[in-house]
Formats: C-alpha cells, sequence, structure tokens
C-alpha cells in the first residue's frame, strides 16, 4: 500500500509505539496524520513533539475514549458508571444487539467516518483496559452484598461493566463496521502477550498470586483479541489485518532527572523518624510518619504505559533471561513495512494462516463419499433428511425446508423462475397441509410454519426463534418456514438469477478462475435444497471463505 497522499488514524499516538509509528509515517508523505489519545493533553504534546518532522503532513488530533459512545467519550472513567443514565447506556451499548443506534452513537465510528483513513494503526493496549477493570473484585464485592441478602440494580450494572469478552467482542464489531463505512483498507494492531514475553513464571506481578489473576486476564483478552482479529482478516469488505505482538518490555521515551512520577502525580516525600510498634503502625489511627513537602527527586527511565523505572528497576526487567526489551522504532518499523506490503514475518495474523489445519484435499473426497451413503440411507428407509437445527443458525433450517418444500413443487430451478408467487404459495400450503410427516419434521425441531395467508402458523412445542414483541411476523425471516406469496417470489427471484448465472458461465471461457464455473447451480438439475442454502449465504449474504 502506498502511505504517500492518505491519510493515516493512530489510535494511542501519544503513547510510546503510536508515537514512533507517527515518526515513521511522516518520512512517507501522508497527506495527514490523525492521533488519537485519552486526553487532550496527550494529543496536543504528541503533536508538538511531531510537528518538527511533519512537512507538508497535517496533523490532526482527538481525543476520548474510543471504546465509548461519543456522548460520554471525555468521561472521568473513575466516575463514569456512577450515573444510572450511563450504566444503561453502556449496558445497551456491549449487551444490546448490534443496531444503527450504537454503531453510530460510537466515538470510534465518528472518528473513522470523519477521516475516513486509508490505515488505521492501533497502538491501544486493549487488553490491560479491559482486563484491568479488575472483574475480579467486582465480583467479590457484588457476591459480598449477596450474601448479606441485599444487592441493588447499580452494583449488578457496575459488575456487568467489568467484564472484558462481551466489551472486547463489542468493540471489534464496532471497529470492522466503521472501517468498513470509512472505507480503510489495511489495519493494523500492536498487540500484547500480557507478560512481556514471559511465561507463568513471571515474577513481576501486582499481587501475591503468581502471576495474578488480573494479568492473567489480561493475557487471555490478548488472546481472545487475537483471534477476534484473525476472523476479521478471514472476512469479505474488512481491511487487510495484521497484528505485531512485540514479547519484550517496550522502551524507552525518556531517560531524565526530576519528581519522579506515579499515574502522573510526583510521588510525595515521607519520613518516619521513630519506629512504630508492629501492633499500631497500621490502621485507620496510625500515624508517626511526616510529610517533607517535596517529591520524590531521582534519575529515572520512562518506559511510557509502564511508568518510570529507576536504574535498578530498568537493569533488572531488561536483563538477559528477565522481559529484555525492545525498542519502540523497531516495533514501528514492523508496522509500517508491513502495511507497505514488505513482509516482516511479524504478523501474528498471518503466521495464524499459515500454521492453522485448514480444508484437506482427502475431506473434500470423503465429503462425496459420505453425502451418497446418506443419499442410499435416505432412499432405503424412505425418509428425508433436511435439518435437525443443530448446525445453526435457524434461518438455515429455515432455507432448507423452505427448498425441500420447493424440491417437491418444481422439478428445477429453471421451472421455479418460470413460476408465479401466489400459485407457488398455494401448492406449497397445499403440501404442509397434506404430508403430516413432513410438517411434524419441521414443527419439532423448532421451526414455525407460518401460513400461505400471512395470519396462522403450525407450530411445535418449542420454537427456537419466538416472534418479536410488538411484531409478530418480525421473527419468520429468521427462523420460520414462510409460505407467504412474498416469500415464495423470493424464492423465484433468486432462481431467476441462478439462471442468468448459468447463461453468463456457459458464455465464459471455462478456466479455472471462477468456482461457480465448476460447482454453481445447475438450473435444470432437480432442486438440492443444500445449493440453494449455499448461494444464499454465498451471494446475499456474502457468507463466503475467502482464506483456505
Amino acid at each position: 500500500m502506498e502511505l504517500q497522499h492518505t491519510t493515516i488514524m493512530i489510535l494511542g499516538g501519544s503513547g510510546l509505539v503510536g508515537h514512533a509509528v507517527a515518526r515513521r509515517m511522516l518520512e512517507r508523505g501522508p497527506k495527514a496524520i490523525v492521533i488519537v489519545a485519552l486526553t487532550e493533553r496527550e494529543t496536543s504534546q504528541a503533536a508538538k513533539a511531531l510537528a518538527p518532522y511533519a512537512g507538508n503532513t497535517e496533523i490532526r488530533t482527538e481525543h476520548g475514549n474510543v471504546y465509548l459512545p461519543a456522548s460520554l467519550a471525555q468521561a472521568d472513567r473513575a466516575t463514569l458508571t456512577d450515573s444510572a443514565e450511563n450504566r444503561r447506556l453502556l449496558i445497551d451499548d456491549v449487551y444490546g444487539d448490534l443496531t444503527e443506534e450504537t454503531i453510530a452513537r460510537s466515538h470510534l465510528v465518528q472518528l473513522l467516518t470523519r477521516y475516513k483513513p486509508a490505515a488505521v494503526v492501533d497502538c491501544i493496549n486493549t487488553a490491560t483496559a479491559f482486563a484491568y477493570q479488575d472483574v475480579y473484585r467486582s465480583a467479590r464485592s457484588l457476591h459480598a452484598m449477596a450474601s448479606k441478602g441485599g444487592v441493588d440494580l447499580a452494583a449488578v450494572e457496575k459488575h456487568l461493566l467489568t467484564e472484558p469478552m462481551p466489551q472486547l467482542t463489542r468493540h471489534i464489531q464496532i471497529l470492522m463496521e466503521g472501517m468498513r463505512r470509512a472505507g480503510t483498507r489495511a489495519y493494523v494492531k500492536i498487540g500484547t502477550s500480557g507478560t512481556g514475553g514471559m511465561g507463568f513464571n513471571i515474577p513481576y506481578t501486582h499481587s501475591e498470586e503468581r502471576p495474578s489473576r488480573t494479568l492473567m486476564t489480561k493475557s487471555a483478552v490478548a488472546g481472545a483479541h487475537t483471534l477476534l482479529l484473525f476472523l476479521l482478516g478471514r472476512t469479505p469488505e474488512a481491511p487487510a489485518t495484521l497484528e505485531i505482538k512485540p514479547t519484550a518490555a517496550i522502551g524507552w521515551r525518556e531517560i531524565a532527572c526530576g519528581p519522579v512520577r506515579r499515574g502522573g502525580t510526583p510521588i510525595a516525600l515521607f519520613d518516619c523518624p521513630r519506629p512504630l510498634p508492629v501492633a499500631s503502625a497500621f490502621g485507620d489511627a496510625a500515624k508517626g510518619w511526616v510529610p517533607l513537602g517535596k517529591p520524590l527527586e531521582s534519575a529515572y527511565i520512562d518506559m511510557g504505559e509502564n511508568g518510570l523505572f529507576s536504574y535498578e528497576e530498568f537493569a533488572t526487567i531488561t536483563a538477559l533471561g528477565q522481559m529484555e526489551f525492545i525498542t519502540p522504532e523497531e516495533v514501528a518499523d514492523h508496522v509500517v513495512m508491513e502495511i507497505e506490503g514488505r513482509p516482516t514475518g511479524r504478523d501474528i495474523i498471518g503466521a495464524m494462516d499459515s500454521a492453522t489445519a485448514g480444508p484437506t484435499y482427502r475431506a473434500g473426497i470423503l465429503r462425496e463419499a459420505a453425502m451418497e451413503r446418506l443419499a442410499d440411507l435416505t432412499a432405503e428407509h424412505h425418509v428425508t433428511s433436511v435439518a435437525f437445527e443443530m448446525l445453526g443458525p435457524p434461518r438455515l433450517s429455515k432455507l432448507l425446508f423452505e427448498a425441500h418444500i420447493l424440491g417437491q413443487l418444481a422439478p428445477s430451478i429453471e421451472q421455479l423462475a418460470a413460476s408465479e408467487p401466489a400459485e407457488v404459495s398455494r401448492e406449497a400450503q397445499a403440501l404442509v397441509e397434506k404430508d403430516a410427516r413432513l410438517r411434524a419434521e419441521i414443527l419439532s425441531v423448532g421451526i414455525p410454519v407460518l401460513c400461505h395467508d400471512g395470519k396462522s402458523l403450525y407450530r411445535g412445542a418449542n420454537v427456537v426463534v419466538p416472534p418479536v414483541p410488538g411484531d409478530a411476523l418480525a421473527a419468520a425471516p429468521r427462523g420460520w418456514v414462510d409460505l407467504r406469496p412474498a416469500n415464495c417470489g423470493l424464492w423465484i427471484e433468486r432462481a431467476k438469477k441462478i439462471v442468468a448465472q448459468a447463461e453468463a458461465r456457459l458464455a465464459a471461457d471455462g478456466g479455472s478462475g471462477s468456482d461457480e464455473e465448476w460447482f454453481g447451480v445447475n438450473p435444470v438439475e432437480p432442486i438440492a435444497p443444500w445449493r440453494l442454502a449455499v448461494w444464499v449465504f454465498r451471494h446475499e449474504d456474502r457468507g463466503e471463505r475467502i482464506k483456505r
């Protein structure tokens, strides 16, 4: 991908890696770089530091939490969930359906659609952001409330908003939709192993546990994040997706001597002139230490999000056999080269693509034998084998049963294409009324049959897609066999498209360039329900595998 004259968005652009990526990108002369960070102070400082290297590139800045709705993106995270209105909005965004309203109010989607970046480099430590909300502490607190006989709604809502996996899943869904709308062509994630490349034996932890559950949750979220990106990279219309996952400490931003800050606040100096009895040294009434009225000052190395390290701390963590370290510039080089199409061998998604066990030639041959044996058994025992509603989604069962019914009425796709919707609807209704065995099979797996008049239906004891409150028929496209003329007309239109595709295939060269050339639906052969379902998933739903 050519970076010159494009717009590049860097999420977490004020951090160590984000700043290094921006520096490397500026060397390529993009039209604009959009720096996105949590606070306005961070973005303004980043823009000021990059200005000497900008040349003709415009540096734009945006701030706010990209995991939140735009209306809350600048809110203080510590007090964000104190409001019942905020909690309900966030819960709806994370746990509700992915509606147009949810997508449109996302701060991230609004940024993407505003700037339409050709490439997005995501340097935010997403795993830390979600895992360190500390679901364990929240769960203990909630359990303690319950054990005393009272849990209020606010406590439950706050706990739900510490669960990392639902937040991560919804974030990826929103990210994909935002990039699709923006026309983004490349997405690079700077991931994490969570342990700086070490294992369960990591000595750098956050509690008496070794390692801490929170740290392991960070690694778990990072792993889940990688697999979601793996799926994103296999999605039509999604951008080319890559992940660079440093497995070492990343450093550094600055080496200096001055006030030592923790979380941005200078560490205040205290002294305790006389030793205190252990029995009284702790607790609310404990005292004896004296503030010195000045901050701790020392030589330090700024390691970005990990904070300021002393000489000895830096030497320890980067020593051979410990985390060791990698510079942000090296990570940035990997990012830029991958975007430009020069493989570095450091892309996790590409590595997973090459290491997974995909479809095989042997399985393809055996598929034919399995299908032949199943067909023989259905003929031998005089049964149908259409759908049991175990594969899912319910729409698949609906499509298969509808196609099976159409196959009883029309000997081929070609003849179905020449039919009239009202006539097909009446004949389908008559078939379902007459064939009690077929009707029972459909109803017994949880699929209702909506009659041709749209006012009555057949149903069994279980319905896998129940009616939507306020709109009784809204569930029909998702999991009901629909005998109404409109739905029969939809199948007739599909049949016409299949016939047109077959005619186009006959006029083509007959090469190996298209799967449709050899495996498309033959409109003169008997209707095969599975072929029609595959056609719908492939051509209407874009549900096609793009990597093998």
